[in-house]
């Protein structure tokens, strides 16, 4: 007579392939975090404004950090479950897929000859071509984590030492380049609804007084 009962997964393996996906997580949302800081130097130390699709793409950076933000904050509880790597993986992919169309699309409005592209280039290639690279890369690097997923769900995850400390910087460094990049926006767009395409100074400045037109 066969037997019904499921086999046993190895949870010793199980447990050291979810720690490696929480330390991952956390490397994702920081390192995209990053770049978005990265950008907002760039913008406030060479005077280099951003354009509504340079803004577009930092808003997608952000939100790829938050999907494995999600991860993080759940390995903090203990275990991360198959449900929460699908949606915070998932949430990550759609953003990576939405930001690599976004710099995919500014690189074809720049692709002709004899044009010089929008802003300066960082290490011969433009911001937005980067940018390109890092979300079709992210791509991959998702995939092949969610192939895992059902390896690593369950594994248990330390709730403190380095694992809580890390978790808990990663958040709050996600939270605040998001709160500071919407302060940019803000400043750049001032009380319009719409970024101009090539925007040239920071209209909140202007509109309220503080420098003259």
């Amino acid at each position: 007579m066969a037997s019904t009962t499921a086999p046993l997964r190895d949870t010793e393996g199980s447990g050291l392939l979810g720690k490696v996906q929480y330390w991952f997580a956390c490397l994702f949302a920081a390192g995209w975090t990053g770049i978005v800081c990265a950008g907002l130097g760039v913008q406030f130390i060479s005077w280099d404004y951003p354009c509504p699709l340079c803004v577009v793409q930092r808003m997608f950076m952000l939100l790829a950090a938050l999907g494995a933000g999600v991860i993080v904050r759940e390995g903090m509880t203990g275990t991360i479950s198959g449900r929460d790597y699908m949606r915070g993986w998932g949430l990550s992919l759609v953003a990576c897929m939405g930001g690599g169309f976004t710099a995919w699309r500014q690189t074809m409005l720049h692709i002709l000859p004899g044009d010089e592209g929008y802003g300066s280039p960082v290490l011969g290639l433009h911001m937005y071509v980067w940018a390109w690279v890092l979300f079709m890369a992210s791509v991959v690097a998702i995939g092949i984590v969610m192939a895992l997923a059902h390896l690593t769900a369950g594994g248990g995850i330390p709730t403190s030492g380095a694992y809580s400390t890390v978790g808990r910087a990663v958040l709050w460094f996600v939270g605040l380049i998001i709160a500071v990049n919407l302060v940019a926006v803000f400043f750049e767009e001032g009380f319009h609804w719409f970024l101009p395409d090539d925007p040239t100074r920071y209209e909140f400045f202007y509109q309220v007084g503080i420098l003259d037109r």
